[in-house]
């Protein structure tokens, strides 16, 4: 094992605990002293996360922070982890230093973090179910203590299979009873988990809200004292009234918020279900990890999870990454003789093999692990973190306001100037009694803590999880796993989207189209007889040895089944066609040692041992590559002849006409080795170094990967977006631009030039100013390594990007924790790549990628349409309430009311606005910056006029309605309740008008697919049907009476009146300079965002929030 697999590239991630983010310091990500200004949450230290939580006003701090991560929780599992790693190191040593004492030598896999010596005890009385010859237990003691002694007087591997009646070959039978013996006796891959939770806790945690608990008090007083002043028939009605009200609420809340519980928990299910191969009857499979079963035979590649304890039944330079477990970077090697013990939860850190499962589930170490460790699923995102800023600048506000009412109110009722609808002071000194006086005071105090209720917009916050649960459903609809909710909407800010080429932009399905061997083009390339014999015997054997696909042969015949990637499955179809058995060919030669594809060297090859002891080493990989350690070649004559200049510049001139035509080339070659150089010993052959130079060419191949269908619109459907596409890919730079100009990332030859186009190396060997120099102007990068990657995301970030990038290598996981959004490939992607992922694109498409940007555009546009209705109904609520407290000592909308409005503003409202889909016209607009202010100009003068109409109106309605709607004949009381009525209806319907306007706050036909959003339509519906239940049928509980049919027609019209004077508004220019710098005072500066465009948004300042 050379130097480079020591230690595991993929190591640190953000699933580890002991994980820190990247090092460098982006200009983007610096913290501008508000707490709640974190423009990347992803990797965020635990003290900034903490700081926002103390800062916010929060009345219920359960249901706040119910989807943010639990520090404290966090905290205990690292310090849990941190016990186990503690304790391993511990056990390790011990039995290190007893080995040593007894002079044993300790295989490399007794370094394990539950190793014991071989001596240790199995079951005394093991259970045996069914034919198996061997327990569960006796198979979970073997795997824990690694206890080599027990597996060698089992027959080892091959005797341990007999007894599992399985076969390391073909698998076991895979049949439905084989499979329900198998669980029987041995159990599933599944282990407990946390169960979710039930309705009722909601309920609890909305009941923990601090204004609903005082205003459940001030109900119970007032119901009391309503009881003992008027009897229990009238007296009840004010203090039961307030309290249906608040129970009202928490139960809205409570199935909203259980609702949205339920869609996280499908979504969590679905990013534990990986997908892993299987040989059963001697074919390959995908199944579910959970549906594995102990004897089952599992292949193995760089980059898999270990899906389950068990045996290594053939492994070339098989590396296991351990630190899921042990808590170290080493990297442990793995063989079937010395160290075969496998341990669920690892990961392959190098080379490839198959496995044989021997225990599964809770019988694994980490399946007890895992079922020790709650798992946290909570995650704060940017725009949560900072709505909460928002939700505290209004609550702060709204608080302020009920105390200014509450002292006004309480000193205009005791000191007599507070009259009742009659016109007769309620208070009068000396002579009003103890019990209406106090009935009074908690009348006062409720309305006040109401407003408090309505003035703390505690669901906006909630509302940017609620827009994400629903983005994220329907998102997997459009082939894309969320796996952090911060991803979701970041991708709406995304300005540069890095994508793979192969599989991403084309669609995976390769087949060999032109072949050059035996110094000619073979047209067609399957053509045999074109062949020199000695090249088609060598091609058969390196193609059918050099790989990590495999070929199934059903029985009675069949198409053949061939598994592996797509490049493995190209080649190993035209070596079908070429006349190849697999079978056979395998059995010919045996792999004496195996190097595996490597994104570094681009390139793998085997060493065989043929059955007259010659040795032959098979390379495959890039052409140029290849070509440029190849010494000699087969001619027509099927002779090996020198590679003079000529032939070396026909081979070139191939691989570029080939690369030209958007084929990928891969060139195979060998060589012969004496057996003298080669090792003996196990331990040497392990460390080996496969000859790479003075090789054979046999082959150049070139394989066809059509461009996906509909990528050039998706290309342009993001530039259209003001986001720039770029490709970074392994391949050829010819290869590479003749798919970026099919694609249109590249808009024809003229651009085509460096920097725009640019190799890896190249890329790679700048100075980092340099890179930073260039890096605006990459489009095509092309023989790129992962590392070239990552220091490409690297600059794009320091020049100020918000950049996403697709990966499906294991060596791509830096670059995806990286860059501000991961995106793997759900198909080819690796698990070490998906769980470095923020996002898994389950059909490798990048159309589907360009629809993540829909969504994550579409969360933040529709939490901007929720904050524009709440504060509209903010501020005209609580303008209207303390202008008619401060002038008559008396409220047009009671506590029941504007508990009414708050449903309407929080749950109903978020409901309606968070939920709509995105539309065409998000993708016509340049991506939003993170620090962009929420509130715009254009939601500013929305809202103002909004309000502006509202308190102006019903204000009028207040001090005049009397007059105005010839109510001078009524008695003083009826008019009262009359005016109030008309007043609240009028709010309300304003509200549910309102609602439209605030789908469309930039566009003036609001209605425009309104009817295909039923959500909307439907709680629209429900709000109309309530407020006319409330009026007609609840007037007892809500202080209303019933209005006549003029009046509705007044409601509705000054309601309708919202529509057209939206329009006219949005006729009104707003400035460029946002409102919240003048209030705030700030100095306007502006500054390039990376596309260019100048940024007017005031950067890192407090206001940035609002």
């Amino acid at each position: 094992m050379t130097e480079d697999y020591k230690t595991s590239p993929y190591r640190r991630h953000r699933n580890d605990p002991e994980a820190r983010g990247s090092t460098r310091d982006y200009e983007d990500d610096e913290d501008d002293g508000s707490p709640f200004s974190i423009a990347r949450t992803k990797s965020a230290p635990l003290d900034q996360l903490r700081r926002w939580r103390q800062a916010a006003l929060v009345l219920n701090a359960s249901r706040r922070f119910r989807y943010t991560l639990d520090l404290k929780k966090e905290e205990e599992r690292k310090e849990l982890i941190a016990k186990i790693r503690m304790h391993a190191q511990v056990i390790r040593a011990a039995v290190l230093f007893q080995a040593a004492g007894k002079g044993l030598n300790v295989p490399v896999s007794a370094k394990s973090p539950s190793a014991k010596l071989p001596s240790a005890k199995l079951p005394s009385s093991p259970t045996r179910i069914g034919e198996f010859g061997i327990s569960s237990e006796e198979l979970a003691a073997m795997s824990r203590e690694h206890d080599l002694s027990f597996l060698q007087q089992n027959g080892g591997i091959n005797g341990l299979a007999e007894k599992l009646k399985t076969d390391t070959e073909t698998g076991a039978p895979g049949d439905e009873t084989d499979q329900i013996n198998r669980k029987q006796a041995f159990g599933t891959n599944t282990y407990p988990r946390k169960k979710g939770r039930n309705f009722w806790t909601f309920v609890w945690e909305a009941c923990r809200d601090t204004t609903l608990i005082i205003l459940m008090v001030a109900a119970a007083a007032s119901l009391a004292l309503g009881i003992k002043t008027e009897g229990i028939k009238e007296g009840w009605y004010d203090g039961g009234s307030i309290a249906m009200a608040v129970l009202i609420v928490i139960i809205f809340t409570a199935v909203s918020d259980y609702k949205q519980s339920l869609q996280f928990q499908n979504l969590n299910e679905e990013k534990h279900n990986i997908q892993m191969e299987v040989v059963r009857g001697g074919r390959r499979i995908k199944v579910s990890i959970f549906e594995l079963l102990v004897g089952d035979v599992v292949p193995l590649k760089i980059g898999d999870q270990v899906p389950a304890d068990g045996l290594v039944i053939f492994g070339h330079s098989l590396a296991i990454d351990e630190s899921s477990m042990t808590g170290e970077s080493k990297i442990v090697n793995k063989d079937p003789t010395r160290s075969p013990f496998l341990m669920s939860g690892c990961k392959v850190a190098d080379g490839y093999g198959s496995m044989l499962i021997t225990s599964v589930g809770i019988n694994t170490e980490w399946g007890l692990l895992m079922a020790s460790i709650s798992e946290d699923n909570g995650e704060e995102t940017p725009l949560q973190v900072r709505l909460n800023g928002v939700a505290t600048f209004i609550g702060i506000a709204g608080l302020a306001v009920a105390v200014a009412v509450l002292i006004i109110l309480v000193v205009r009722f005791f000191t007599g100037h507070t009259e009742d609808p009659q016109g007769r002071r309620q208070f009068q000194a000396g002579k009003t009694k103890i019990g209406p006086a106090i009935d009074g005071f908690i009348k006062i105090f409720t309305v006040a803590v109401t407003i408090v209720v309505v003035a703390v917009p505690e669901g906006l916050p909630l509302a940017v999880t609620l827009t994400l649960a629903y983005s994220m459903r329907k998102m997997m609809a459009d082939k894309a796993l969320v796996r952090r909710l911060s991803a979701c909407e970041t991708m709406g800010s995304a300005t540069t989207i890095c994508s793979d080429k192969t599989g991403t932009l084309t669609l995976n399905q390769m087949t060999v189209v032109e072949v050059y061997a035996g110094g000619k083009k073979i047209d067609p390339p399957d053509n045999t007889s074109l062949f020199p014999p000695r090249v088609i015997s060598l091609l058969r054997e390196g193609i059918s040895q050099n790989t990590t696909g495999s070929i199934f042969v059903p029985e009675g015949g069949g198409a053949l089944e061939i598994s592996g990637s797509p490049t493995e499955k190209a080649i190993l179809q035209w070596g079908v066609n070429l006349g190849m058995d697999f079978g056979a060919a395998r059995s010919d030669s045996v792999i004496i040692h195996a190097f595996p594809f490597n994104s570094e060297k681009k390139r793998g090859g085997v060493a065989l041992k043929l059955s007259n002891s010659e040795i032959h080493v098979h390379w495959k990989g890039a052409a140029e590559i290849v070509l440029a350690s190849c010494a000699s070649c087969v001619d027509v004559d099927d002779n090996v002849v020198l590679m003079d200049e000529g032939k070396v510049s026909y081979f070139k001139k191939a691989i570029e006409d080939m690369a030209v035509g958007s084929l990928r080339c891969v060139a195979i070659a060998y060589k012969t080795c004496e057996m003298e150089k080669v090792p003996t010993s196990d331990e040497e052959l392990e460390n080996w170094q496969l000859p790479e130079e003075d090789l054979i060419l046999l082959g150049i191949v070139g394989i066809k990967d059509p461009c996906r269908p509909g990528v050039r619109d998706a290309v342009q459907l993001c530039v259209d977006a003001g986001i720039k596409v770029r490709m970074v890919t392994g391949d050829n730079l010819q290869t590479a631009k003749a798919i970026a100009l099919e694609c249109g990332i590249l808009g024809s030859d003229v651009d085509a030039t460096a920097p725009t186009l640019i190799e890896g190396k190249a890329f790679r060997d700048m100075t980092e100013s340099h890179r930073l120099e260039v890096v605006d102007k990459i489009s095509v990068m092309g023989r790129s390594s992962p590392n070239d990657k990552l220091l490409l995301v690297q600059a794009l970030r320091r020049k100020g990007h918000v950049v996403a990038v697709t990966g499906d290598g294991t060596n791509d996981a830096p670059a995806l924790n990286e860059a501000d959004i991961g995106l793997a490939m759900g198909i080819q992607g690796t698990e070490v790549a998906k769980e470095s992922s923020d996002i898994i694109i389950l059909d490798d498409n990048f159309s589907s990628v360009v629809k993540v940007v829909r969504w994550g555009r579409s969360v933040y546009a529709n939490i901007q349409k929720f904050i524009q209705f709440q504060l509209t109904v903010n501020v005209a609520a609580l303008i209207i309430n303390v202008v008619a407290a401060v002038s008559s000592g008396n409220v047009p909308l009671n506590a029941v009311q504007l508990l009414w409005v708050n449903l309407i503003m929080d749950t109903l409202g978020a409901l309606a606005l968070a939920t709509e889909p995105p539309t065409d016209h998000l993708m016509r607009r340049p991506p939003v910056g993170r620090r962009e202010p929420l509130i715009t100009n254009i939601m500013w003068r929305n809202l103002m006029i909004q309000a502006l109409y509202q308190v102006t109106v019903l204000l009028i309605l207040n001090f005049r309605g009397r007059s105005i709607l010839s109510l001078e004949h009524d008695t003083k009381d009826h008019a009262f309740k009359v005016k109030n009525t008309l007043i609240f209806n009028a709010f309300v319907f304003c509200q549910v008008f309102n609602e439209f306007n605030a789908r469309k706050p930039d566009e003036m036909n609001v209605w425009r697919g309104v009817t295909k959003n039923l959500l909307f339509m439907g709680i629209v519906g429900i709000e109309v049907v309530l407020q006319v239940m409330i009026i007609f049928f609840l007037g007892k509980f809500t202080s209303t009476v019933r209005l006549s049919w003029k009046l509705w027609l007044v409601s509705l019209a000054i309601a309708f009146i919202s529509w057209p004077l939206a329009m006219v508004g949005k006729l009104i220019p707003v400035p460029e300079r946002n409102f919240s710098d003048y209030f705030m005072g700030k100095s306007h500066r502006k500054k390039k965002d990376p596309s260019g465009k100048a940024d007017t948004s005031s950067s890192k300042e407090v206001s940035a929030e609002v």
